[in-house]
């Protein structure tokens, strides 16, 4: 690590760590805006992500999840098909949701500031095979103020990249300053 650089000492940090960290820091002094001005009713973001066994089990871990269904890693053997009454092992069904975020939030923009989820309603249709890599979609659907405050609805939808298939829906709302 370069000597230079001074960090935190309680939070050693590797020099890419610092550079990222300065570079975000930096683009805070950017016009930042609220997320109501930053979205138009018809905004659409979408990325895929490709649901490995490895992202599987460290999700599982993190949420205290236990259940073999989506055991689709095993020390020693690597990636194995695992069992479900599904067939193969298959993604813990909120998984894909905590995703969502990472796609509402252009990152080619500057830094939102001021918002808050607020409202959340899934609809799981089918199960997501372990291994599957998804498109999920999230579309600005309405701008509404309720009580004062300023809201932002989106539509969210989770297709698997080859077939189409629908695997979940969701409505979520965000508050913004």
């Amino acid at each position: 690590m370069n000597k230079s650089i001074a960090t935190d000492s309680l939070r050693p940090m590797t020099e890419v760590q610092v550079r990222q960290t300065r570079e975000f820091i930096e683009s805070l002094k950017e016009d930042c805006q609220t997320y109501w001005d930053m979205v138009e009713v018809g905004d659409v973001l979408s990325r895929d992500l490709t649901i490995t066994p490895e992202l599987v089990i460290l999700y599982a871990d993190a949420v205290e999840d236990y259940t073999p269904w989506y055991e689709g890693w095993k020390m020693n053997s690597w990636r194995i098909e695992g069992e479900s009454p599904f067939g193969g092992a298959i993604v813990p069904p909120m998984m894909v949701s905590h995703f969502v975020l990472s796609v509402q939030f252009d990152h080619t923009k500057p830094f939102a500031i001021g918002s808050v989820h607020t409202m959340h309603e899934t609809e799981l249709l089918e199960p997501i095979p372990v291994g599957t890599t998804v498109t999920i979609s999230a579309k600005a659907v309405d701008k509404y103020e309720k009580r004062g405050r300023r809201y932002v609805r989106h539509e969210v939808i989770v297709t698997d990249v080859n077939s189409g298939l629908l695997y979940m829906r969701e409505l979520r709302d965000i508050m913004s300053l």
